[in-house]
């Protein structure tokens, strides 16, 4: 999910800065600011301008711990419901078609439970899923270095493994804790992209190449639906969870100015979706351990900031769009060539 972002420094919406949706650009347009979000949905902020370093970031991190994990630690477990081994392609693809399933029915659940609790819920909701992601998954590349840093010390290393569970949690705790209180976007950004890179590096090492094709092109697919369809879960929870700036016009209203070229959407600052940032750098990770060729890996990458480039040119005529498809479809075409080619 890629959208517009009024003001990358704000937090909570103060008075009347948000009484002004309109601004002139020149002579012949008009710049309206996208709907406020709040501070603690996961999104990454940033200007237009520098829109790749996220993504560069998470590719380089999440590919690094990836070829630790599963080059030098030899992790490499045939992830999955059905494994590719016994049932080839086949089970890739199902196993794709149930992590596709399971994303859609639980985007549904929780915009049930907002609307029956209130968008207060979307806390707790954030709180326990980020808990259980950034504990499980810090402690499991915590081991992993810990296993090829002390691997010759087998006495020193249970010590250590020992005290990393607890230091595991003592950080959990206490960088959610940062996440809901504090009103720095530098800090939300950070936990932004270190569950991103988390979640993209661990799905890039334990799903085989079918089941990570599978899962990338049926969420990606999901993604079209949740934000372009007008009862899309996503698309549900933004108009929930998000300030009107722009009552001055209804939505039949500003979309006929949109389309007429008399107003254009600001995208001076986005807001990238960890979403987007775990499946980038899932697939990165994924052309990095399937081909062991970092070049591949490095090519996908820029087909990656290629399509969310592409993307991002189209929130000029539209308030958010889906940020998986074109980037994932250019990413995957663009490690599959490559590697044929590395192959011949």
């Amino acid at each position: 999910m890629v959208e517009n972002s009024k003001n990358s420094e704000e937090i909570e919406p103060r008075g009347e800065e948000f009484e002004k949706p309109l601004e002139s650009i020149d002579l012949d347009k008009k710049i309206i600011s996208k709907e406020f979000i709040p501070h603690y949905f996961p999104t990454y902020r940033i200007k237009r301008t520098l829109y790749p370093v996220p993504i560069i970031l998470v590719v380089l991190i999440a590919g690094i711990l990836a070829y630790l994990t599963y080059i030098e630690a030899g992790v490499q477990i045939d992830g999955g419901y059905f494994s590719e081994s016994e049932y080839g392609a086949v089970g890739g693809i199902i196993n794709g078609l149930i992590y596709t399933l399971v994303a859609g029915f639980s985007a549904f659940v929780i915009i049930y439970i907002i609307k029956k609790k209130g968008v207060g819920s979307l806390i707790y909701i954030f709180g326990i899923g980020f808990g259980m992601v950034t504990f499980f998954q810090t402690w499991f590349f915590g081991e992993i270095i810990l296993f090829l840093s002390f691997s010759n010390y087998p006495k020193l290393y249970y010590i250590l493994d020992i005290e990393l569970i607890f230091l595991t949690a003592v950080y959990t705790i206490f960088m959610i804790y940062r996440y809901f209180t504090s009103k720095s976007i530098r800090l939300k950004n950070f936990i932004v992209l270190y569950i991103g890179l988390l979640i993209g590096a661990s799905m890039g090492v334990l799903m085989p190449l079918w089941t990570t094709l599978a899962i990338l092109i049926g969420i990606s697919l999901w993604d079209m639906f949740a934000v372009l369809y007008k009862h899309g879960p996503i698309k549900q929870l933004i108009d929930i969870v998000s300030y009107d700036n722009n009552s001055d016009f209804s939505e039949a209203e500003l979309k006929e100015k949109i389309d007429s070229g008399e107003y254009t959407y600001d995208t001076s600052k986005l807001e990238i979706g960890i979403g987007d940032l775990a499946f980038y750098s899932m697939l990165t990770s994924s052309a990095l351990v399937q081909t062991n060729n970092l070049i591949i890996m490095i090519l996908t990458s820029i087909a990656i900031i290629i399509g969310t480039g592409i993307t991002i040119m189209g929130l000029k005529r539209n308030k958010i769009l889906p940020g998986l498809p074109i980037s994932i479809f250019l990413g995957i075409g663009t490690m599959m060539l490559s590697w044929y080619i590395f192959t011949i």
